[in-house]
């Protein structure tokens, strides 16, 4: 079909170049025509050839198709199979990918258990850490046991995961704890002194109550700091009392030791402690006044007090001696017994009795009675200044108290009542002043009271003695 148009078409362009040609190129037409047929032969030739090639291409194409055809028909029928086999195996795997997302929800249900579940563990396990973390911090063996307050620190940071290892180390350290805290023993171990230095010496742990020292210089009880883990020493030394048991104790010369169960408490007091003479310089101008008295009735007590010991005398043995001679009429024995006792006031009294032994008994008496009287104010001197001295001791103290009162309503004037601080010096003034006069007049009053009865016995005994002695006398002179 290609080859007839391209024949048709040079035929018409001849056609119409013939008549388009005027006649007198007919000649040249005639050759141009010859020339125009050899073109078309040749023409038609390459046609026929084109044909031929054409035809053949077209032989080969279809030989192809049909080649490619058998091998699509079967690629088909591969491709049929292979999406038969994928349709089997998609709808095994959509079953196989439904029971594995049923088992990933089971899974996550599961899991979420699970986690709610170790949550609420970790939770009870970080709770009780806590619990052990301030049970260790507040436990006096800390001191010794460094470590294990380091190994709860990343548990309650959250910084580890709290498995099975640190719930066996926590449950190790709790029975470690158990096991230290009842016991009592003495370590080697290092604490704070009372100047700040650390030093080291022997630590006497009695469990969890307290702990003391002893270093060559002191011995004294150790407090504990739940800050800092570590023991200073009380910034106060006991009395030698307990600083005696406790040395005997740790040298195994006694069983008996003091503990403090309040766990320092107590121990914190004694710092806070003040003696007698602690106080003192806290009352005031009006305490010198009470310790002046108190300083005179003392001398006043030990004076009378001796004096009254050297002229006491056992009256019954002396009397009776005496009476023994005066009824036998042995008047140098009676004269040389009484003179052997001179410093004695019943001597003294009974001698003047003997000197005067030729009176009438009304007169003797009398004489007797003379001498009792002139012993009886030596015997008495400062007994009433005793009295007077006890009497003021507790009316300074209450001067001391009004005083401190009226100091403590000034500041309050003043500064108000926001500050105890600035209140207390009033108060204290005002306490320790009472607290002292009371003191010295309590002791003072007893032993004015106890001095008083030792003179009135001394001189009942004179009284007794001499009559006793007037009624021997005149017996005997009426028998003769």
């Amino acid at each position: 079909m290609k080859v007839k148009n391209i024949i048709r078409t040079l035929f018409v362009m001849l056609l119409g170049l013939l008549l388009l040609t005027p006649l007198s190129y007919a000649q040249d037409m005639r050759e141009n025509v010859i020339e125009a047929r050899k073109k078309r032969e040749e023409l038609l030739k390459k046609a026929r050839i084109e044909k031929e090639r054409a035809l053949r291409e077209k032989r080969e194409a279809i030989e192809r198709i049909l080649k490619d055809k058998n091998s699509l028909l079967s690629a088909i029928k591969k491709l049929k199979k292979e999406n038969e086999r994928l349709k089997r195996e998609n709808k095994e795997l959509g079953n196989t990918l439904d029971k594995l997302k049923s088992m990933e929800k089971e899974l996550i249900s599961k899991r979420d258990e699970i986690e709610e579940n170790v949550k609420e563990l970790v939770g009870v396990i970080r709770v009780n850490a806590k619990d052990i973390d301030s049970l260790f911090r507040q436990s006096l063996q800390s001191a010794f046991l460094k470590d294990r307050i380091k190994f709860m620190d990343p548990i309650l940071s959250q910084i580890e995961f709290p498995g099975m290892g640190h719930v066996r180390r926590m449950v190790d350290l709790l029975f470690k704890e158990i096991e230290l805290s009842g016991q009592v023993r003495v370590v080697k171990g290092n604490f704070v002194d009372r100047s700040g230095k650390e030093v080291s010496g022997n630590i006497l742990i009695l469990g969890n109550f307290s702990a003391a020292y002893r270093i060559p210089e002191e011995r004294g009880f150790l407090l504990y700091s739940d800050t800092s883990q570590r023991l200073f020493a009380l910034s106060k030394l006991p009395p030698h009392r307990i600083s005696k048991k406790l040395i005997d104790y740790m040298e195994g010369r006694s069983i008996d030791v003091p503990i403090a169960i309040s766990r320092g408490a107590a121990l914190r007091q004694l710092t806070h402690r003040l003696s007698l003479i602690e106080h003192i310089p806290k009352g005031g101008p009006l305490v010198w006044p009470i310790v002046g008295i108190a300083a005179v009735a003392f001398l006043i007590i030990i004076e009378r007090s001796l004096y009254l010991s050297i002229k006491d005398i056992r009256p019954e043995k002396f009397a009776d001696l005496m009476l023994n001679y005066a009824s036998r009429g042995d008047w140098d024995s009676c004269l040389s017994l009484c003179k052997k006792k001179i410093g004695k006031p019943i001597s003294r009294v009974l001698l003047s009795g003997i000197k005067n032994r030729g009176l009438s008994r009304q007169d003797l008496e009398n004489v007797l009675q003379e001498a009792i009287l002139n012993e009886i104010p030596p015997l008495e001197r400062f007994l009433s200044t005793l009295g007077m001295l006890a009497a003021i001791s507790p009316l300074l103290g209450l001067l001391g108290t009004v005083t401190g009162m009226i100091k403590t309503f000034h500041v309050i004037t003043f500064y108000g009542t926001g500050d105890p601080k600035m209140m207390s010096a009033g108060i204290s003034e005002a306490l320790v002043t009472t607290m002292l006069g009371l003191s010295v007049a309590i002791p003072v009053m007893l032993f004015h009271t106890l001095l008083t009865r030792k003179v009135e016995n001394m001189i009942s005994q004179m009284e007794k003695k001499s009559i006793a002695f007037v009624n021997t006398l005149f017996s005997k002179i009426e028998e003769g």
